[in-house]
């Protein structure tokens, strides 16, 4: 096969895994800088450029879209969709999971646990809106937040108010949260591929931080998890559409909680603290069902 890696950078340990894993199986592999494609939309043959040349034969495509630009990288997946190539994630369910307002109430409608969450504009709803999440400590956070960037633990209602006002003034879109104590500042990274969760860790939060990303100095270790984060896990992607998704989970008083469905998850952690190699699963998943025309807007929303 002739597969497409979407990247910015092929030095990064997802991408260059991938490569590695896809080459080893025998197949042609390309990586592709999503913002330096360029396309001829007014066609009847839609075609995708880059340095000079159109790009062609392609069996399939894996997006490694960064949050930073999910808009055109996006629309480089979907063009690649309307030259019938199979993607791993198609461009309205990474859409959809980028949104995380948007990703919430589609989990939420479908019985996802989930946080209790309030998303509100105008400063006069401050007091009801923490009213609404159970009050002091809550989470505020970003809506374009990655890698626990833009989020703040307001341990107080001051604190909260403080925050929620701070993040209006820079007329920011943010959700705010309740605070899941019981997870004791861990959670639990679900790797699922097709209907199959294939990996589990558990990411913990270095002393005096909240945030368990790996990024900030979390730390990560293998993790047995239950028949109900599976079922969680693997629903919650379905829901998104997302064919390959990392899906983190809370363990709370009530069951597990979905805080995220990420649609370009990181390799290195999970292949390290699990010592599975996800990049070649992935690959067989595509040999499997990466077939021409096979991509269509999976589920609703």
């Amino acid at each position: 096969m002739k597969i497409g890696i979407l990247s910015r950078n092929r030095k990064l340990y997802s991408t260059a895994k991938l490569v590695a894993a896809a080459e080893e199986r025998g197949h042609e592999v390309r990586v592709i800088n999503p913002v330096r494609c360029y396309m001829n939309i007014a066609s009847f043959n839609p075609g995708i450029h880059y340095d000079g040349k159109q790009l062609t034969g392609f069996d399939a495509i894996i997006p490694r879209i960064g949050a930073s630009i999910t808009f055109y990288g996006t629309a480089v997946v979907r063009q690649f969709e309307m030259m019938g190539v199979f993607s791993l994630n198609e461009s309205v369910a990474i859409s959809r999971s980028r949104d995380k307002l948007r990703s919430l109430q589609l989990l939420s409608r479908k019985g996802i646990g989930l946080p209790v969450t309030g998303f509100a504009s105008s400063p006069a709803d401050t007091e009801d809106l923490l009213d609404l999440v159970g009050g002091a400590p809550v989470v505020v956070k970003l809506l374009e937040g990655t890698q626990g960037k833009g989020i703040v633990l307001a341990e107080t209602r001051k604190a909260a108010e403080s925050v929620v006002e701070a993040f209006r003034n820079l007329d920011a879109n943010f959700l705010v949260q309740e605070f899941i104590k019981e997870a004791g500042g861990a959670d639990i990274r679900c790797l699922v591929i097709g209907e199959k969760v294939v990996a589990a860790m558990k990411r913990q939060a270095q002393q005096g931080e909240f945030r368990s990303n790996l990024h900030r100095g979390g730390s990560a270790k293998v993790i047995k998890i239950t028949p109900e984060e599976r079922s969680t896990a693997t629903r919650a992607a379905r829901i998104m559409g997302l064919r390959v998704a990392g899906v983190d989970i809370l363990r709370s008083n009530h069951g597990p909680v979905v805080m995220e469905v990420n649609s370009s998850p990181g390799l290195e952690g999970i292949e390290q603290a699990t010592g599975k190699d996800v990049a070649s699963m992935i690959i067989e998943y595509i040999e499997k069902n990466g077939k021409a025309g096979r991509t269509r807007t999976r589920g609703s929303g």
